[in-house]
């Protein structure tokens, strides 16, 4: 009898974590930088650099990234188009980065966006996430050697 109840209870204990973490992240599979309202922290990134050193550290930025892979890139219109893969099921979400020109500055704005299932559990804001850290540190780095 005890023994029963001591596995009705972890039963629940794992279907009400689930439930907990299921609720965490929004019920969404397309995340883009200020265009998302449930990821306010995630805004385009501005850079005080020329937009070609600034699409070369995009580049190099999505080069570093584990489980990336570059499609597509066109320096001419300012976008790459690259595909990442998630760890343990190999999921693969497709993320669009643009790098574009504001009056002295330039602008670089990220999609990422997962191919299946109505709900990415927060994978594609940690895709971006990733990735801009990547990109301050490869702009850092060219700036610096500039």
């Amino acid at each position: 009898m005890v023994r029963g109840v001591t596995i009705v209870a972890i039963a629940g204990a794992v279907v009400l974590g689930a439930v907990v973490l299921l609720r965490a992240w929004p019920l969404i599979n397309v995340v883009e930088t200020g265009r998302t309202p449930e990821y306010p922290d995630l805004r385009p990134r501005i850079y005080r650099a020329e937009v070609s050193q600034v699409f070369d550290a995009a580049l190099h930025a999505v080069d570093r990234m584990p489980r990336w892979t570059i499609l597509v890139y066109q320096p001419e219109s300012g976008e790459i188009k690259a595909e990442a893969r998630s760890l343990v099921f190999r999921f693969v979400d497709d993320v669009v980065i643009r790098v574009t020109s504001q009056g002295a500055s330039t602008v670089v704005s990220v999609r990422s966006a997962s191919r299946i299932g109505r709900g990415d559990f927060g994978q594609n804001a940690r895709n971006i996430r990733a990735f801009l850290q990547e990109l301050d540190r490869q702009v850092e780095r060219a700036l610096s050697h500039a």
